[in-house]
């Protein structure tokens, strides 16, 4: 269903969102339906009929119920960092942005926990968190404007899941709105709640498909202490994973990352980071571990010499302070911003973490044989089993062309990503670019089951219609 459907015309609808949030809290400017109908996804023009900005609960509701009434399909908006198009309105939708409903409230020491606007941005809730003398660990390169309910929509991950997890692994408890415009409060933010089923889990990583998060209870922690990065050159792949099961045996990692050389020398010709030593190698490991005792760093260095002695690793640096452990962290968090001029095809795939290397292997082979002037680019999060594959444009090659080519690679990547029985989108969702390819991952058992689910939270489908799955 889409704005399209409605039998309303342009204005009625403009009055009648206004009389639900205010006059000056719609908009159908020109700039401000492009900059709100799209995310970070360059496939689908944005199309949406009008943006609305509710600042409460109940008139998110109000909206839902109005949607329903007229057949006004709706599409959530936080941060708008998305990279599947679950964000973006191509078809004439209503977006409901989350901007005004910022507020962080009720923190609580004793359950260090704090509840939280779905427009909050991610790192506003770090930093509040920080204030408490708390840590906030999901973390990633966009949480300086990605959102909550955003984060909770997709089920983020980022660079700490390792140590910390995903997003719901923090989430204590929900405040949605539901596609029948019911608003349900979900888990009241207990630890143990065995009273059936836990309804708060289908609104993350449902994409807004179900309904709209308007609250969150967030869960905060302890904050890690002398966080030390270590970089290691390794000569191949394989060793990448003999140098995890050697630390993470050993060490409580926070993190462990990897990015190929070609990713490295992407970053470092930028000229803002250097190389972390003179070595060359083909793959590095970046793992960050809490250094409380000279007794940590010993034990780190015999690792790494350890490391060394069984040729797993050709050299390595690990930082002395501070300002070093963010440099280091640069040359990792620096690619995807690096090799964007490059129209970059990406994908965000998964296995457990034992079949790493032969997945890989597989997938690179496929890829480079069957269009040898591409370049790949390799990185992720290696110790949760996610991997970042990056296929560079040509520069004397079109971008509708080139697209159209990585088609058939996404088809044969996903081939091997059943055949290894993982995931064709590890933390950025499905929305529309990986919805044609779910069937690699879910069985058409499963995939009906959502349906079902949906239409149970969304009889009319007006909640962000076309993401993740079609209705029949």
């Amino acid at each position: 269903m889409t704005q399209s459907q409605t039998s309303l015309s342009q204005a009625e609808l403009e009055n009648q969102l206004k009389a639900i949030v205010g006059e000056d809290k719609v908009r159908t400017d020109a700039d401000s339906l492009e900059t709100f109908g799209k995310d970070w996804t360059k496939i689908y023009p944005p199309n949406p009929s009008a943006i609305v900005f509710p600042k409460t609960t109940e008139q998110v509701q109000a909206i839902v119920k109005f949607a329903n009434e007229h057949q006004v399909a709706l599409v959530p908006s936080g941060g708008r960092t998305g990279l599947s198009a679950g964000a973006v309105a191509a078809n004439g939708e209503v977006v409901v942005s989350f901007d005004y409903m910022n507020n962080i409230s009720g923190f609580n020491d004793m359950d260090k926990t704090v509840r939280c606007g779905a427009g909050v941005i991610t790192e506003q809730l770090q930093n509040y968190a920080e204030e408490q003398g708390l840590f906030y660990p999901v973390d990633f390169a966009s949480a300086g404007s990605s959102q909550i309910g955003g984060n909770i929509g997709t089920n983020a991950g980022g660079i700490k899941v390792i140590r910390y997890g995903m997003t719901r692994d923090w989430v204590a408890g929900l405040t949605v709105v539901t596609g029948k415009g019911d608003i349900l409060e979900l888990n009241k933010d207990l630890v143990k709640n065995n009273t059936g089923y836990d309804m708060r889990q289908l609104f993350i990583g449902g994409e807004g498909t179900l309904g709209f998060v308007t609250e969150a209870t967030m869960r905060l922690t302890r904050p890690a202490k002398n966080l030390t990065v270590l970089v290691l050159g390794v000569p191949e792949f394989e060793a990448i994973m003999s140098v995890l099961n050697t630390f993470q045996t050993n060490i409580d990692l926070t993190a462990f990352e990897f990015f190929s050389d070609k990713a490295m020398r992407k970053v470092v010709a930028r000229g803002d980071v250097p190389a972390p030593f003179e070595t060359e190698a083909e793959y590095y490991a970046l793992l960050e571990f809490e250094a409380e005792t000279e007794g940590h760093i010993d034990q780190a260095m015999e690792l790494f010499e350890k490391c060394m002695e069984e040729g797993w690793v050709l050299d390595g640096v690990m930082s002395q302070s501070e300002t070093q452990a963010q440099n280091l962290w640069r040359l990792r968090e620096d690619i995807s911003e690096t090799i964007a001029e490059w129209t970059p095809y990406k994908n965000d795939i998964s296995v457990v973490v034992s079949k790493v290397p032969p997945f890989l292997r597989e997938i690179e082979e496929i890829v480079t044989r069957e269009y040898p002037d591409f370049e790949i680019i390799w990185f992720g999060h290696i110790g949760d089993g996610n991997l970042h594959l990056n296929i560079l444009k040509p520069d004397d090659l079109a971008k509708e062309i080139f697209f159209e080519q990585c088609a058939k690679v996404s088809t044969w990547v996903f081939e091997i990503v059943e055949k290894y029985q993982g995931s064709v989108s590890a933390e950025h969702g499905v929305g529309m670019t990986k919805k044609a390819y779910l069937k690699y991952t879910r069985s058409e058992a499963e995939i009906d089951y959502m349906r079902a689910v949906k239409a149970v939270f969304d009889p009319n489908n007006i909640m962000n219609p076309g993401k993740l799955i079609d209705m029949k």
